[in-house]
């Protein structure tokens, strides 16, 4: 324990920690979506998983844990964050970013954002506080009707824009958290640093645009309510 302790005391273990946290979440993102692109075999199928997944024994151990690392990856990117910033107290009068890519110098700021929207998604869709009128549909089988919520919720284009536009954050936020991960478990050798980026960039877009997808095919009505 003094030894992990010790480990999160330093900035090399707190950047290792930090990118653990993030590759977890990433592969949370990966099966969040699996679930959510359900949605387009219907809404027996989308019910049907629902309703599998809040009955699962271990689905409040599974919440608990994804907590836990979010909580911790968001205290070590702010921690990392004023640290940096310490570091240099006076500003520069000619501040210069040629080696500095834009996607890190507001990676606090998207991360802020994804955050932002990760609360505004939890009152929407799991506790109802958004359109609570969608909250306590039910299906033919009496199940909690989250296709219906879904496609329902996303038939306003305000909401719908928005999810949108948080996709588009995300996809800023993962680009430079991909790439800085690489960097950090030293896989940026040279020979193969640069295909690795491009699928970790290719990898972030097809987690974006299908995430997209659904509020955009629901507004667009190519989603029967």
């Amino acid at each position: 324990m003094n030894r992990l302790t010790g480990l999160l005391n330093t900035s090399v273990g707190q950047k290792h920690t930090l990118a653990a946290s993030g590759l977890a979440l990433v592969g949370f993102l990966v099966a969040h979506l699996v679930g959510n692109l359900t949605i387009f075999q219907g809404r027996e199928t989308m019910n049907a998983y629902a309703d599998w997944l809040q009955g699962h024994p271990l689905i409040w151990a599974a919440r608990a844990g994804l907590l836990g690392i979010f909580l911790v990856h968001t205290t070590l990117a702010i921690r990392l964050a004023w640290d940096n910033h310490k570091s240099r107290p006076i500003a520069y009068s000619h501040r210069s970013y040629q080696d500095a890519h834009v996607l890190s110098r507001y990676i606090v700021l998207t991360g802020v954002l994804v955050l932002s929207f990760v609360v505004y998604h939890i009152l929407h869709f799991t506790l109802g506080v958004v359109q609570p009128e969608h909250a306590t549909l039910l299906d033919a089988a009496g199940r909690h009707d989250v296709y219906g919520m879904v496609v329902q919720g996303f038939r306003v284009p305000a909401v719908a824009i928005s999810y949108v536009v948080a996709m588009g954050v995300l996809a800023l936020h993962l680009l430079h958290g991909l790439a800085s991960l690489l960097q950090t478990f030293g896989l940026n050798h040279a020979s193969y640093f640069p295909a690795m980026r491009v699928g970790a960039t290719v990898t972030v877009l097809m987690i974006a645009l299908a995430n997209a997808s659904i509020p955009v095919s629901a507004a667009m009505g190519w989603i029967e309510p």
